[in-house]
């Protein structure tokens, strides 16, 4: 088949190098190549996406940063530590380029919909919260999110990663170390007051700003992001909701549901079900932080559904990179 994949970002470019060999696949990408970067602060865990990498013939050790011992979480009257297992942060515009390498891609401009449709078999949208040829959903919930990428002369205020989570779990600040006194500095928040938050913590730290970056993450889980696919659309990872809601993390669901994609190419309907059956405890997950939010979560009122997602992050320790115990999630829970 002739392929256009719009939007490449992780998604995108990891379904160009796992299709490029097969089919004719086009890349679509409305930023410049010198502006190509990413909200993301670059955190991932090193397990699955060694497993991801070796399918296109790439080793994902290349393009670790840093690797991460231990979590400082900062509930503001107490703080504790995460043990980590695998959690990093890497060089992901390099592992994207690395990824396209060798396919036709199209740089600064976002392609009309009627103008793809003659040329190709199928369009995948994989423009991340923009959704762009997708429909619009009816029921969408995303956050506000803003990053510096600051460079430190001295120390560094972390040695490690940092989270402090907001009040009513209404989203949380983030410091993601990326060697050479380099650090990812950023917050996400329901309520609005993540620039603020990340200016503070600037203003008390210091350090020289190198790139700002800004835009929502989609939280909505895949269940409310239908429909996956309309006429010759496909839509990828964060387009149909491919977030985990509780880190709001991307990387690792994006390019599992690039699997799930690749393996029922051409049957839309059988990739559907998959991805609704493969990321179905996230709804629970949206749930539980939604009524955090909404200061409607209550420990024994909410206790099945707290369990099951301790047990689920619990079996995926490698994929979450971390040490997952229940006294750290009833913490949060409790904040």
């Amino acid at each position: 088949m002739k392929i256009a994949v719009v939007g490449i970002g992780v998604a995108g470019a990891y379904i160009l190098a796992r299709l490029k060999n097969q089919h004719e696949v086009v890349g679509f990408e409305r930023s410049t190549p010198e502006n190509h970067d990413s909200i993301c602060a670059w955190g991932t865990s090193k397990v699955p996406m060694q497993e991801f990498s070796k399918k296109v013939d790439l080793d994902f050790n290349d393009y670790v940063i840093h690797d991460g011992k231990q979590m400082y979480v900062d509930m503001g009257l107490e703080r504790f530590q995460i043990k980590l297992k695998g959690l990093c942060t890497y060089n992901k515009i390099g592992l994207i380029k690395n990824m396209a390498k060798g396919c036709k891609i199209h740089y600064g401009a976002a392609p009309k919909l009627e103008d793809l449709e003659p040329e190709f078999d199928m369009i995948v949208d994989s423009t991340g919260f923009h959704r762009s040829y997708l429909p619009r959903l009816e029921k969408d919930f995303h956050l506000p999110t803003f990053q510096y990428k600051v460079q430190y002369e001295d120390r560094v205020p972390f040695d490690d990663f940092y989270l402090k989570p907001f009040s009513s779990i209404s989203g949380y600040f983030w410091y993601f170390p990326l060697g050479d006194k380099i650090a990812h500095i950023g917050a996400g928040d329901k309520n609005r007051n993540h620039v603020v938050e990340t200016n503070a913590f600037l203003k008390k730290y210091g350090g020289k700003v190198l790139k700002t970056v800004g835009r929502p993450i989609r939280l909505a889980t895949p269940d409310l992001c239908e429909p996956f696919y309309h006429g010759k659309i496909v839509g990828v990872g964060e387009s149909i909701g491919t977030v985990y809601p509780l880190l709001g993390e991307g990387i690792i669901p994006s390019m599992t549901c690039v699997d799930i994609f690749v393996e029922t190419l051409g049957d839309n309907e059988r990739y559907r079900k998959m991805v609704l059956e493969k990321f179905a405890i996230y709804s629970k997950v949206l749930s539980f932080v939604r009524n955090k939010m909404e200061s409607k979560f209550g420990i024994m009122k909410n206790f099945v559904d707290m369990l099951s997602i301790y047990r689920y992050m619990k079996k995926n320790e490698n994929r979450f990179g971390m040490e997952i115990k229940m006294t750290d999630m009833m913490k949060v829970a409790k904040a």
